[in-house]
């Protein structure tokens, strides 16, 4: 294939991948070696056109020719020896010199492109080139200006899986230590032969990526294995910029320090390696807290269906009733005595739940009560009341509302008001669908609640409505009415 750009280009043997293209060898008329890289114009690829021009920024792989051949956008580039992946699978680790060789030419160049407020994204060994006898970054694919505004197609969770920040797994936005992290993984496998982290599947990389410790590292000096440690820190504002990177490499010693430098370069890795293990539990925190903010918007969306589900079924069958709306979502109908209430969710704090001794055998993100009030007869009674959680409670990470309610143990001649009751989550509800012989026990079977299946649900609830209004509820003639084993995780 012929190119006419700048100048005319023969193309021949596909030589490799990269970012959204193919790359292919190349020679122009006068036989000067080059390497093509055919880009498809699909929606986001023109990002690979932003960087024909990087004069001034050392150590990345300049663009010597750029256009357009039909349907295509064209990228020429030097043809370099090799990249580093293949120097390593030669090589296997490297020595401790070449390493910070290696290294402090990639630092170079992000500290040059830091300046330019450029991110690579996808750092990793296939795309660090040995260009002209220094390790020159290429494919800048998915690179993107660290102060351009999000598009469409931005493939912001775009990257290589083994190297991608913790911020990128959360799908939040790119910068500078975004690369300095990916430059983290990359010495550590330089030095160590091997990655900190390997998968092997994409959600394993999540998860060590996220919450994983690096193992130590054996083959740096103190002094480095600090500043690899700190590259890896998962908060992003906790990582040195590339310049402290670059100028840090410059003082990493030929020889090892001894005596009393020695013992205070250890202590200072282990201060740093204290630190590490600090930032790791509060990205862990800051995970979680993330994770239980988002499955409560879910919890509060899904509630709000169902409320108003049930509250039009009701309305449209009784049109004269008292009708109040409550908090967030809640509401109030009552006819004649009987007052059936259906309170907004409320979240549930993970600390209520789940300390003290009994273990919680599922997670609770939020919960909310539905009980019918009329009253008091002459043994007392006045109706019942129901729990409505937002939880995993029959198969793990697997969240929706489910209805159940609780129940005093008959051993214990206790007398209530309303029976069965409503319980929040928390020490005591938890001891009660323990495994143990409690105070409490569980009387209604926790049965999901799902938006456009509610039939069985708001009919139930009608008909105790009704028998409310006319005067005919009455105590449960049994407890638990409905049996209620296995119908939660144990």
């Amino acid at each position: 294939m012929r190119l006419a750009l700048n100048k005319d280009w023969i193309v021949g043997a596909r030589i490799g991948d990269g970012g959204f293209g193919a790359v292919f060898e190349a020679e122009d008329t006068a036989g000067e070696r080059a390497a093509v890289k055919l880009v498809p114009k699909a929606p986001g690829t023109e990002r690979e056109m932003l960087f024909t021009d990087l004069d001034g920024v050392r150590n990345v792989v300049p663009v010597i020719d750029s256009g357009e051949h039909e349907n295509q956008r064209v990228l020429v580039m030097p043809r370099a020896e090799k990249s580093l992946r293949d120097h390593l699978q030669k090589h296997g680790r490297l020595p401790l010199n070449e390493a910070v060789t290696v290294l402090a030419d990639v630092a170079e160049a992000l500290a040059d492109l830091k300046d330019r407020e450029v991110v690579h994204r996808d750092l990793k060994p296939e795309n660090v080139l040995l260009l002209g006898g220094r390790w020159c970054l290429a494919d800048f694919g998915i690179a993107r200006y660290a102060e351009a505004t999000t598009a469409q197609h931005t493939y912001k969770g775009a990257g290589s899986l083994p190297y991608m920040a913790p911020e990128v797994w959360k799908y939040q936005r790119a910068t500078g230590a975004t690369d300095i992290y990916a430059l983290g993984i990359l010495a550590y496998e330089l030095l160590e032969g091997t990655r900190p982290f390997t998968g092997p599947a994409e959600h394993d990389y999540q998860e060590q990526h996220l919450h994983g410790t690096p193992p130590p590292l054996t083959a740096a000096p103190p002094l480095l294995a600090t500043l690899i440690t700190e590259c890896l820190f998962r908060a992003p504002q906790s990582r040195p910029p590339a310049g402290n990177v670059l100028a840090r490499l410059g003082q990493t010693p030929a020889a090892p320090l001894s005596g009393g430098l020695a013992a205070l370069a250890q202590v200072n890795q282990d201060a740093v390696a204290r630190r590490a293990e600090a930032d790791r539990r509060a990205s862990a925190h800051a995970t979680e807290a993330d994770r239980r903010k988002t499955l409560l918007e879910a919890a509060t969306t899904t509630f709000s269906f169902i409320a108003d589900a049930f509250l039009t079924a009701l309305t449209n069958a009784a049109p004269s009733a008292d009708v109040r709306k409550g908090n967030q979502g809640g509401w109030t109908v009552r006819i004649d005595d009987a007052q059936l209430t259906l309170s907004g969710p409320k979240v549930t704090a993970s600390a209520d739940w789940r300390a003290a001794s009994t273990p919680a055998p599922f997670d609770v993100i939020a919960s909310a009560t539905l009980s019918l009030a009329v009253p008091a007869d002459h043994h007392g009674y006045e109706g019942r009341s129901h729990s409505l959680w937002y939880a995993d409670a029959q198969t793990e990470d697997q969240y929706q509302w489910f209805e159940t309610a609780f129940m005093d143990n008959p051993l214990s001649h206790t007398a209530r008001a309303m029976e069965p009751f409503a319980f929040n989550p928390h020490h005591e509800s938890r001891a009660a669908i323990g495994p143990g012989m409690t105070m409490q026990q569980v009387a209604w079977p926790f049965t999901p609640l799902a938006v456009g299946d509610l039939d069985e649900f708001i009919l139930r609830w009608a008909d105790w409505l009704a028998r409310a209004a006319n005067g005919r509820l009455t105590h449960p003639r049994r407890m638990p009415e409905r049996d209620p084993q296995d119908s939660w995780r144990r």
